[in-house]
């Protein structure tokens, strides 16, 4: 099933003649984990913002689970099917506890005492930080703040997670906690994953990738397809992951390492030529 449909999109805003998204046409299957890639200024988090009704279309058709963004009576529905975790995770923190935190969404769509507090578990657990349910977020480090912010969104049980430049302000070990529980949560509750970042080394974890420039979509396909354009990749401001371009430096140097993108194909790599040349 079709989690996600953007057909002929058009956006703009206010009275600007440039098109912030330019025709704008993908879709994404339930359950998928989908990296959006691109320089500032792309047409990402406008992208995002329209999938739960945050900015409404000005052409085109938008669908999620096959309902129309464009309905006003849809709004409410969708806003409760797609969950967006922002870049900081201090401007959506609401409360002065973590529980009061995660709770915040629920008690504002109506749920259940009862089921509030089996949702707080829940998320919290999701995001193994149980043990911080009485904390103070402002007391958090910067990881624990942007779990915390994504308990809170996966406290109205969305079937979308939308993370916009989620683990920008984090450093490499907290970018790595976020992604291991956006993985876990994609693989084992089956959440769809719309994952925006301008970290390649993320995007190789999705299972597809997309490119946009100017406000349109330039390139899709596996993270591995999209990486060997690297030439391509350059004219719209990106970069390969770091490994590739090691793995291009020793290509570089005359070592017959075959193109590698993640750390283990790269020690392999260089394993295979070791024992090939008796080193």
């Amino acid at each position: 099933m079709q989690a996600l449909e953007f057909k002929n999109v058009n956006f703009s805003y206010g009275a600007q003649s440039d098109f912030s998204l330019n025709n704008v046409n993908f879709s994404v299957e339930e359950g998928e984990l989908v990296a959006v890639l691109g320089h500032n200024g792309s047409g990402k988090s406008t992208l995002a913002r329209l999938c739960n009704g945050l900015l409404k279309l000005k052409s085109g058709t938008i669908h999620v689970f096959g309902m129309d963004a464009s309905e006003d009576k849809n709004t409410f529905a969708i806003r409760q099917s797609v969950g967006v975790v922002f870049q900081n995770p201090d401007n959506q923190m609401v409360a002065s506890t973590v529980e009061d935190d995660v709770a915040f969404g629920p008690e504002n769509i109506g749920v259940e005492r009862k089921e509030i507090g089996e949702r707080i578990d829940f998320a919290l657990r999701a995001v193994g930080m149980e043990k911080y349910r009485h904390a103070t977020p402002a007391r958090l480090s910067g990881g624990q703040k942007q779990r915390i912010a994504i308990a809170g969104v996966l406290a109205i049980k969305p079937r979308i997670l939308i993370l916009d430049e989620s683990t920008a302000m984090l450093d490499p070990k907290g970018r790595k906690e976020i992604m291991d529980v956006v993985l876990k949560l994609n693989k084992e509750e089956k959440i769809t994953v719309l994952l925006i970042t301008h970290f390649m080394e993320e995007a190789l974890q999705a299972d597809r990738a997309i490119v946009m420039n100017k406000g349109e979509i330039v390139m899709q396909g596996t993270p591995q397809e999209i990486f060997s354009r690297s030439e391509e990749l350059e004219c719209y401001g990106l970069t390969l992951p770091p490994v590739g371009y090691i793995c291009k430096g020793l290509q570089a140097s005359g070592v017959s390492v075959g193109d590698c993108l993640k750390v283990q194909e790269l020690a392999e790599e260089i394993e295979r030529c070791a024992s090939r040349q008796n080193i």
